[in-house]
């Protein structure tokens, strides 16, 4: 059998296929929350609280 280096591993294509798509879904909801959450990248000054006298 002269043609073993054309034989295709379905199970290995379908799980690099699946993989990917997961990987896509998970950047695309990564997408969302920064739209939803914005994640600030410089840090704010929190407001000091007025002293008691």
């Amino acid at each position: 059998m002269s043609n073993d280096d054309k034989l295709i591993d379905f199970a290995a294509e379908r799980d690099k296929r699946i993989h990917d798509l997961n990987d896509k879904r998970l950047n695309e909801m990564r997408d969302v929350f920064e739209q939803v959450l914005p994640l600030s990248k410089a840090k704010k000054k929190p407001k000091n609280k007025p002293k008691k006298r």
